[in-house]
């Protein structure tokens, strides 16, 4: 028996009483699990640490909360089944004890304007009752009042049958007021296409005039407007008269026959607002993004004023104050007003609109509005979000699922998450919980680490017990919980600075500040504060500075941090010139794919109601190539057999001359892979394997490769916006060293974070507050972080001094 497993059996468990309080785990077996086998008492806080891709997430979203997800919803008939998400059984042998797992994780809420904080939470439903019962001048129901609803009036006939020669036609209108703006459709905005980036009007169509993407000359979507009919092929555009302009731009869509094939043609306006404008802008391609960025200005919505609703929604008020008016209020302010109502026969519905509008001022939220767009919430504040429906429920014996919900979170907020998380568990819940953060691991009645190391050199237990018990062993977790960083003896002179003047986006109250250029400056503040804001908003966009922000990165099962990063091609490249063949044939979604498969490396079968089974490809047995393909070898080795390489194994691999380089002539390519594979590697993810689906990585992985493939981006200034998410305690020196390097390289670096080992190590601190929402948007500290530990002058300086000891 190991010491750390000995000394939890020395330990008295009075909360295991008997199998009925476990959750059991055997043999789990989900992406890098190695059979796993762990118990989980309930009705008590675990805490499961351990390494980024060290197999935490598999383990607790994967494996334990995916099946109760499975279990619940074969309790539904097969009809209903049959409209909901098919789940797969998680490869593992036994799993019980289960009880119901309501999941609260970093996933954004979605990207739809019309979807914001209110309705995420009901708290704008309860708004719109309210409204509806004391609002004057009285407009309608409660769907009056909902930016999501249309006006709609309709009418039609049917017949009633009173028997023979006694039927009567019967006229009916029906009428639905709804509360959306016309004219935004209740998106609180406009947009509008600058058409001089459609064309260059010296040319004629026959020149090659359109500069869209994807309107390349002779090209199907050219040859349309080409072979029209509508314009002479050899006109410059600029001559173009008025009709001519408008069929170009404007015209309605219309069938005709082109070349022989049946196509419909309308004018580039509504054909781009259909295809460009219907996607979403993160996940267009770069090219096609630039291009949007160019032509499509967006404004707020004139005739409502941003705020998505109709006229007569906005005329109705309570004491002079409009539905409107109610969700732009920052929360707690919101929250004030209705305490300020005083109505008995709307008491209940007050009372409820009262408890939600406390938790989310209670969970560090009240600096939020309700009209806030869902989409615009970081990763941390979706999940906190997410908490205040569940705070005010009366269910027990419940698994809740927690993945870092300190992430965002200022030193002073994460006490008063811990008690809302201990509040839960309090209640008769289980409450299970990734984090990194010592001060949310030390809460916990229970604690499993999981490593030693990640990826294939993780999967394990290393071990389980109390917090106490994780200080003292042996463990990767263990040995770095005390870990503190130390104040620089001296910083960095800038070189120059960034000035910014008058900063106004959202909660910054003309802010004026220099950013020292050349140096590692870290803006700090509480959850709120103005900290994006300022940087994010107030940094000027251009060619030199490389913004990494939170939003996530986008990808399929077929995408992986080969595709992703860009490696892939400079590795087809060196197969395809030591092989004398296309490219194209190592890429498992092009002319390389298995037929069997379609390059997906397993089948999928659809179950109707049942869930979907997955099978390993039986044709290319799960390596997603077409079997000639992997008969063409780069240095010994075929193109399946590197993806399935570490980021470590290939810098190896592909930096080994004798092996590789007589084999690919073209030794740039290789040289273009191993850059891409160093920034992988200095990012932390030297583990990851290059062919690993993204949708397999967790939030700390994706975020760190999202740096890693921005770090290849020309530019001076690099903006990052909390890079410590999903770091263990064991990684953040690694991740200092890169900051170093790069500013060592001649780089600026600016660092949104609450990450005190970060802020003790920069050059220049910039903290804003001293509150959030409108208690903050100031500078309240600008300086070195010893002067802020010295003088203690802010929150950010008090805790500060705390962590380094001072």
């Amino acid at each position: 028996m190991s010491t750390t497993r000995r000394r939890r059996a020395q330990s008295p468990a009075p909360h295991v009483a008997d199998g009925h309080d476990l959750i059991r785990v055997r043999g789990a077996r989900e992406n890098n699990l190695r059979n796993v086998s762990v118990e989980i008492p309930k009705r008590r806080l675990t805490v499961f640490t351990g390494v980024s891709g060290s197999g935490k997430s598999s383990l607790v979203f994967a494996t334990i909360a995916a099946e109760s997800q499975r279990m619940i919803n074969e309790t539904y008939s097969g009809f209903v089944q049959g409209f909901m998400p098919a789940m797969g059984r998680p490869d593992v042998d036994v799993l019980d004890g289960l009880t119901t797992a309501i999941i609260v994780d970093q996933r954004p809420m979605g990207a739809d304007p019309r979807s914001t904080v209110g309705t995420a939470t009901d708290a704008h439903a309860m708004l719109r009752i309210l409204f509806s019962r004391l609002g004057t001048p009285h407009v309608g129901s409660p769907q009056a009042f909902s930016f999501n609803v249309a006006s709609v009036r309709a009418s039609g006939a049917f017949t009633v049958d009173r028997g023979a020669e006694k039927s009567t036609t019967v006229k009916r209108t029906f009428t639905r007021t709804g509360g959306m703006c016309t004219r935004c459709e209740g998106r609180g905005a406009v947009s509008d296409i600058d058409v001089s980036q459609l064309y260059d009007d010296s040319r004629s169509l026959a020149e090659g005039a359109l500069t869209i993407p994807g309107y390349k000359a002779g090209g199907w979507g050219y040859r349309l407007y080409l072979s029209s009919g509508f314009f002479e092929p050899d006109k410059p555009i600029r001559r173009y008269t008025k009709k001519e302009r408008h069929d170009l731009l404007h015209h309605e869509p219309v069938r005709m026959k082109i070349e022989g094939i049946n196509m419909t043609y309308e004018g580039l306006v509504p054909r781009l607002r259909k295809s460009l404008l219907a996607k979403d802008r993160e996940a267009m391609q770069p090219h096609i993004r630039a291009f949007v960025d160019r032509a499509v200005t967006f404004a707020t919505c004139p005739e409502c004023d941003g705020t998505r609703l109709s006229e007569a929604a906005r005329s109705s008020r309570i004491d002079g104050t409009s539905i409107a008016d109610a969700c732009a209020l920052q929360i707690n302010d919101l929250a004030d007003w209705v305490r300020g109502l005083d109505e008995p026969s709307v008491a209940p519905l007050l009372a409820s609109l009262r408890h939600t509008l406390d938790s989310f001022v209670e969970i560090g939220l009240g600096y939020l509005s309700l009209d806030r767009s869902a989409g615009t919430l970081s990763g941390g504040e979706a999940q906190r979000v997410k908490m205040v429906r569940h705070l005010g429920s009366s269910l027990t014996d419940v698994t809740y699922v927690f993945d870092e919900p300190t992430i965002g979170l200022h030193p002073h907020d994460i006490q008063r998450m811990n008690a809302l998380l201990l509040r839960l568990r309090d209640k008769g819940n289980t409450v299970l919980v990734v984090e990194h953060k010592p001060e949310a691991i030390q809460i916990a009645d229970h604690v499993v680490d999981l490593g030693p190391g990640a990826g294939a050199a993780g999967g394990t237990v290393c071990f389980e017990g109390t917090f106490e018990e994780l200080r003292a062993s042996d463990t990767r977790t263990g040995r770095h919980l005390d870990d503190r960083a130390r104040l620089k003896e001296t910083v960095r002179e800038p070189t120059g600075t960034l000035p910014i003047r008058g900063a106004r986006t959202h909660n910054l109250r003309d802010v004026d500040v220099d950013i020292p250029l050349g140096v590692l400056t870290v803006v700090t503040g509480v959850a709120g504060s103005g900290k994006s804001s300022l940087v994010h908003g107030s940094i000027p966009a251009h060619a030199g500075v490389v913004s990494i922000d939170q939003t996530p990165i986008r990808g399929s099962r077929r995408s992986n941090p080969a595709t992703y990063t860009g490696l892939l091609d400079p590795i087809r490249k060196a197969f395809a010139k030591a092989n004398g063949v296309q490219p194209a044939l190592f890429s498992a979604n092009s002319a390389g794919a298995c037929p069997g498969c379609n390059g997906a490396g397993v089948v999928y079968t659809d179950l109707a109601m049942m869930a979907g089974v997955a099978t390993v490809c039986e044709e290319c047995e799960g390596r997603r190539f077409e079997t000639s393909v992997l008969d063409h070898q780069l240095g010994g080795r075929d193109i399946s057999e590197v993806l399935a390489m570490s980021v470590a194994e290939a810098q190896e691999f592909l930096g080994d001359g004798t092996r590789v380089s007589a084999d690919a002539a073209g030794g740039a390519n290789l040289t273009a892979a191993h850059r891409v594979l160093g920034r992988l590697a200095d990012v932390g993810l030297g583990y990851l394997t290059l062919g690993r689906p993204l949708t397999t990585l967790s939030g700390g992985e994706r975020q760190r490769l999202k740096l890693a493939t921005h770090m290849g981006e020309k530019g001076g200034v690099y903006v990052l916006d909390e890079p410590t998410t999903g770091l263990h305690l064991a990684d953040v020196q690694q991740f200092l060293g890169l900051l170093d390097r790069l500013v060592d390289a001649g780089k600026s670096v600016i660092v949104v974070e609450h990450h005190q080992a970060v802020m003790a190590h920069a050059d220049w601190l910039i903290d804003l507050g001293p509150g959030a929402g409108h208690d903050g948007g100031r500078i309240v500290f600008a300086g070195t972080p010893a002067d802020l530990v010295a003088t203690r002058s802010t929150l950010t300086g008090e805790h500060l001094a705390a962590y380094v000891g001072a």
